[in-house]
């Protein structure tokens, strides 16, 4: 649980960032990559991700040892060139204390282009700048103009909420399981901590890649930022937009999709098969793997043998609608 303390100035300076931040994306789709949760959504998206990532990606791995990142990577600019410079000009002793932090029993030494890095070397700053530029290209310019479609979807909805019911009732609608007990804000999250704002104000940064608990950043004499899950739940696609279902085709395969679609009713083999055009063995085939995956049920119902999603196969049909 994460309790972050409000005073009454605090809740006038809460603010929505206007565009998405283009390396705090980027660092929470790496993030949902290095988890590993989800697989039977993911599984493909991580894989396909992995593949396309060039090897001067590379020193972004030497950054994150043992899956600590330090804080400077969390930039918020929405400008890639901006956040870019941003990162680059992290006081040194910041930079410094949190390379010794995130070494600190990883077992290993940092690499030597670290250890440039941490003399100030130039060249090692262009081999960090050259990384991040090419993991942002590779990884999410391809959904760019999606990420900026779905945040300005957020920023109405929230704008929305804020002028009908109120910043209180904003704030705990914004992050599920929320609560607002007078002046603490409590975000779920797997580990205890207290924040106190004393005036700093909080930025309200959502994010389309990451899907767990919101990540709350802490910098002294900087707003509270808390980057919290607000996309559909399912890898985004170049093609596949704003519609999950195509995002859920992606992962599955259309057929697949298509017989979630279908099972919210009850259907047998054959019409499930007539349905769609298949033969009984591929509409066999088909829902034996949903069946594998948790996503239905089969059981015989008089003489017919009859298909029912799961729990979880309903609520992935109906984050397509």
């Amino acid at each position: 649980m994460i309790r972050i303390h409000f005073t009454a100035a605090d809740f006038a300076r809460v603010k929505f960032a206007p565009r998405p931040a283009p390396l705090q994306e980027m660092n929470t789709a790496f993030l949902k990559v290095a988890c590993g949760d989800d697989p039977l959504l993911f599984g493909h998206w991580r894989q396909r991700l992995l593949r396309s990532l060039p090897r001067t990606v590379l020193p972004l791995r030497d950054l994150v040892p043992a899956g600590r990142a330090p804080s400077f990577l969390d930039v918020f600019s929405d400008s890639l060139a901006e956040g870019l410079d941003s990162v680059r000009a992290t006081r040194p002793d910041l930079f410094r204390s949190e390379i010794r932090r995130i070494y600190e029993g990883s077992g290993s030494p940092p690499p030597p282009w670290l250890r440039d890095l941490y003399r100030g070397d130039s060249d090692a700053w262009a081999l960090l700048r050259r990384a991040q530029r090419t993991a942002f290209e590779t990884s999410l310019r391809p959904v760019w103009p999606l990420v900026q479609d779905l945040h300005r979807e957020e920023f109405t909805r929230h704008a929305l909420t804020v002028a009908e019911h109120g910043i209180a009732t904003a704030l705990t609608r914004l992050v599920s399981e929320s609560r607002l007990h007078g002046t603490v804000w409590q975000l779920p999250a797997p580990a205890t901590r207290n924040i106190t704002l004393n005036g700093r104000g909080v930025l309200l940064l959502p994010t389309f890649h990451w899907t767990g608990h919101p990540l709350v950043g802490d910098h002294p004499g900087q707003p509270v930022t808390v980057t919290y899950p607000a996309g559909p739940g399912l890898p985004l696609t170049p093609t596949g937009a704003a519609d999950p279902a195509d995002a859920l085709s992606a992962v599955l395969g259309r057929t697949r999709a298509a017989i979630l679609a279908l099972l919210a009713e009850p259907h047998s083999t054959t019409s499930l098969a007539r349905r769609l055009g298949l033969s009984n063995a591929t509409a066999s085939a088909h829902t034996a793997a949903l069946r594998g995956a948790g996503l239905l049920t089969t059981a015989r119902v008089g003489r017919a043998v009859l298909h029912r999603r799961t729990d979880l196969g309903a609520l992935l049909a109906r984050r397509t609608r």
